[in-house]
């Protein structure tokens, strides 16, 4: 039922789009309205701009949106494609609806290439799934290793510069802004980055380094680097990062307030 009013919602966007402007009506002939619902629509938008160019390569576009229809007739990830769209609509205040996100914020649909990227690697498609992080990677301006977990209901804003390592674990909920990084910390191999908890926003900048925990529903301040674990309901900032206060709600992400004077 979620899929079919979010869609129905999309459509609407769209339509009213296209009476509006006769060109966007040309793009959305082609990326809304032939399809019967979200899977279908994300599934072209991610093959259109992560297929090769040249259809001999192996990867068409045609190829692709095959394989990603798969992947998002999935009930629990289609369900965390709503989350996440969800989440952009509630707390990005330059919003204007479910449409644009899903055709143009790269953010959102860096996060859906992971989430087929992860669900190749799963079924030990590692082929498929590196190349999907790589043309992400090339395209999006944002690196998340296939094997890195990440939540429902997950915002990245602005996006370009984010890198997510291959042992993170992003939980629900959580908003990270551009240029940060999920890192660890040299040649150690094993279980080597960021457990970030529910409800934590990540701003602008901050580098979070190492096998390190995030608390449920921190707040780590632009341009921080994180290198030791960050107790729950705290805001750190600096270099390295030091307990400067505590967030004024339980969930940080939902209200992205990047300040830190709680």
């Amino acid at each position: 039922m979620d899929a079919l009013k979010i869609w129905s919602e999309i459509e609407d966007e769209a339509k009213k789009f296209a009476d509006e402007d006769s060109h966007a009506g040309v793009f959305l002939q082609a990326h809304v309205f032939p399809y019967k619902g979200l899977g279908e629509a994300l599934s072209f938008r991610l093959a259109e701009d992560l297929a090769c160019d040249d259809d001999e390569e192996g990867f068409s576009d045609s190829f692709l949106k095959k394989e990603l229809e798969k992947v998002f007739q999935k009930e629990n990830i289609l369900a965390g494609v709503i989350k996440d769209l969800r989440a952009v609509k509630k707390r990005d205040p330059a919003s204007q609806g479910y449409l644009l996100t899903l055709l143009f914020s790269k953010g959102f649909l860096a996060l859906q290439s992971h989430r087929a990227a992860s669900n190749f690697a799963k079924l030990e498609k590692t082929f498929m799934a590196y190349f999907l992080q790589s043309q992400a990677s090339k395209i999006y301006g944002v690196d998340i290793h296939p094997a890195a977990s990440i939540g429902n209901g997950v915002m990245l804003d602005h996006a370009t510069g984010i890198v997510i390592g291959e042992t993170s674990v992003v939980e629900d909920d959580v908003s990270i802004f551009q240029g940060v990084t999920l890192g660890g910390t040299g040649k150690i191999t094993g279980d080597r980055h960021p457990k970030v908890r529910k409800g934590v926003l990540i701003s602008a900048g901050a580098k979070i380094i190492g096998n390190v925990e995030i608390g449920e529903g921190a707040k780590i301040a632009a341009g921080s680097v994180v290198l030791e674990d960050v107790p729950m309901n705290t805001t750190v900032a600096g270099v390295p990062a030091v307990i400067v206060g505590h967030p004024s709600t339980d969930s940080p992400a939902k209200t992205v307030d990047h300040s830190i004077k709680d």
